[in-house]
């Protein structure tokens, strides 16, 4: 076989082995799967330095539950005292594992659970939802008169709005659980908002999503912000106003 002859049947064997590597890869993807990130020795490193997770996402279920119960207590009383509920209703959340992830990354936060706890306190999460903006103020103060509840943040949003419009009043609070053994504290944030709050703040979360996925031009996703930044305006002098028409009423 001459030089060229020999050259020109590498070149055939390669081509073969080129044409032939997509049927292979995902034969070899799908055994490099079932083989290594099946086995049960990853499946018992995985479940072993995940419980550490699991249980921290526990804890923090326990305490979204340990705060609700107040608001559904403080709820109750005034229902009583007062003969009208200041809460509208109530929404909890634990943050999903990819959201925790998103921001461990954007903060740059270590990986263990101590470095998670103390660099995330968002995650649990419960909204209290109102009828007037006084009662925000009222259930906020309750609150954090009661001697098991310590706060580590506040930001008020309804005094001082986000340059988007956006109102609310934030707190970090911490709450003990009381588990089989021990006592842990937990850090909650917690929103007050009004109803109408409540609804902008929905409405403008979904932009501010559909903004991240480019479903908008730029010229038409400030036109839509401008538009929902004065509807904020709108609807802080319609909190303020009915609640003047409640505060009359009560009078009479």
């Amino acid at each position: 076989m001459t030089e060229k002859e020999l050259d020109n049947e590498i070149q055939a064997s390669l081509k073969k082995i080129e044409n032939s590597l997509p049927a292979i890869m995902p034969r070899l993807s799908e055994d490099m799967i079932r083989d290594n990130l099946m086995s049960d020795e990853f499946l018992d490193f995985v479940k072993v330095n995940m419980l550490p997770i699991e249980q921290m996402m526990t804890f923090y279920q326990c305490a979204i539950m340990q705060v609700e119960t107040k608001f559904k207590i403080l709820n109750e009383q005034f229902s009583l005292n007062l003969d009208r509920n200041p809460i509208e209703s109530i929404k909890s959340r634990v943050k999903s594992y990819e959201s925790i992830m998103r921001k461990i990354r954007r903060k740059k936060i270590g990986l263990s659970v101590e470095d998670i706890e103390g660099g995330i306190h968002d995650i649990a999460g419960v909204r209290v939802v109102c009828s007037y903006i006084d009662d925000i103020y009222l259930l906020a103060d309750c609150l954090l008169q009661q001697d098991d509840v310590t706060l580590v943040e506040r930001k008020d949003y309804i005094k001082n709005p986000k340059p988007s419009g956006y109102r609310s009043l934030h707190l970090i609070v911490e709450v003990p659980i009381f588990l089989q053994n021990e006592k842990k504290s937990v850090k909650v944030e917690v929103q007050l908002r009004t109803i109408a709050m409540d609804f902008w703040a929905s409405l403008e979360h979904t932009l501010h999503y559909k903004r991240s996925e480019k479903e908008f031009s730029g010229s038409e996703a400030e036109e839509l912000a401008a538009e929902l930044a004065d509807c904020a305006a709108e609807i802080s002098r319609l909190d303020r106003r009915m609640q003047q028409i409640r505060d009359r009423i009560t009078e009479l």
